[in-house]
């Protein structure tokens, strides 16, 4: 019997990790803040890893589905499904009292948590665990951080790629494994807080070509209920082109976004970029695609000579953040 199965029944297993997760996988329409979710399931899993049982829905998003060459839901398979209200109770009773597990966890959570505020009712999520944050924690050796990778290094085979029902199967199957490897080696779960979005309003939206709505229009607004954590890491410098990114950046945007400009925050902050409000000297890189534009900060990251580049390349470079130095 290997250590790891020791751990499965031994009163070994860490007594301050979860009592139970949920592992979910959303589609949706898209990226950005007026985007809707059109299908998800859930995994429900107990301390150890072991799966409860799972559900799946579609849902009606009241709207174009988006990439259809994606996710394969058609205006035509998702006319007669239920409305996101229609299921929110069932939803949530499989997330309640549950860590929420997924794979680029703060996406899913936001995209929840905004179906929620839209319904006036709030996700039962405390915490939330990334399971790319996890790989990094174990440092596991994948060529990156695709779910496809992390599945393929524990021999998980994946059928039907963005289907929300398969996927949250591959994400519980490799999930299991993962948690085990933490037990065994004492490493501490990268948990973070779930807050719900609040102060939902209806607005309506002022549409631009060529964007899809940013976190400055949609067809509402709404704040997060929280304060983002001072970034834990020394600032290492600016970004060097064909480098990539290095924890502690302080990384600045300006203009509008294709994907909801605050969860492309979120995304900087969990992978350990310092998000700033302002460009300074001290602006390690300036996120935009206008950089022509006469905003501020472009004007002044022209000034001081701080590297821009756009969207499309800093998704590509929060794929693989270096570490901090210890």
């Amino acid at each position: 019997m290997t250590m790891l199965d020791d751990l499965t029944t031994a009163a070994t297993w860490p007594t301050a990790y979860p009592p139970g997760y949920a592992v979910v996988d959303v589609e949706t329409t898209g990226l950005a803040r007026d985007d809707r979710i059109i299908s998800a399931a859930v995994y429900r899993l107990d301390a150890q890893g072991n799966v409860e049982d799972h559900w799946y829905t579609l849902v009606n998003p009241e709207r174009d589905p988006g990439p259809v060459w994606i996710h394969g839901l058609t205006s035509d398979v998702l006319e007669g499904a239920p409305l996101f209200p229609e299921v929110a109770e069932e939803f949530a009773a499989r997330l309640d009292g549950r860590v929420l597990v997924a794979h680029n966890a703060i996406f899913d959570w936001q995209m929840i948590a905004r179906e929620y505020a839209r319904a006036t009712r709030t996700a039962p999520v405390k915490q939330r665990l990334c399971t790319i944050a996890l790989s990094k924690e174990l440092a596991l050796p994948l060529p990156n951080h695709k779910l496809e990778s992390l599945a393929a290094h524990f021999g998980v085979v994946q059928q039907r790629a963005h289907h929300a029902l398969d996927d949250a199967r591959v994400l519980a199957e490799a999930f299991r494994p993962s948690l085990h490897a933490a037990a065994a080696g004492g490493v501490r779960l990268p948990l973070l807080e779930c807050r719900p979005l609040t102060e939902w309003t209806e607005s309506p939206a002022t549409p631009r070509i060529g964007y899809q709505a940013s976190y400055r229009g949609g067809s509402g607004t709404w704040r997060a209920s929280r304060k983002r954590p001072a970034c834990p890491y020394p600032n290492p410098g600016r970004y060097e082109p064909d480098r990539p990114l290095k924890q502690g950046m302080r990384v600045a945007f300006s203009g509008d976004t294709s994907v909801d400009r605050e969860l492309l925050e979120d995304r900087a902050v969990e992978a350990g970029l310092h998000v700033a409000t302002s460009v300074s000297r001290l602006t390690s890189l300036l996120v935009t695609n206008d950089p022509d534009s006469a905003t501020s900060k472009t004007v002044k990251a022209k000034s001081f000579g701080t590297p821009v580049v756009d969207e499309a390349a800093f998704t590509q470079l929060l794929r693989d953040v270096t570490p901090a130095d210890g």
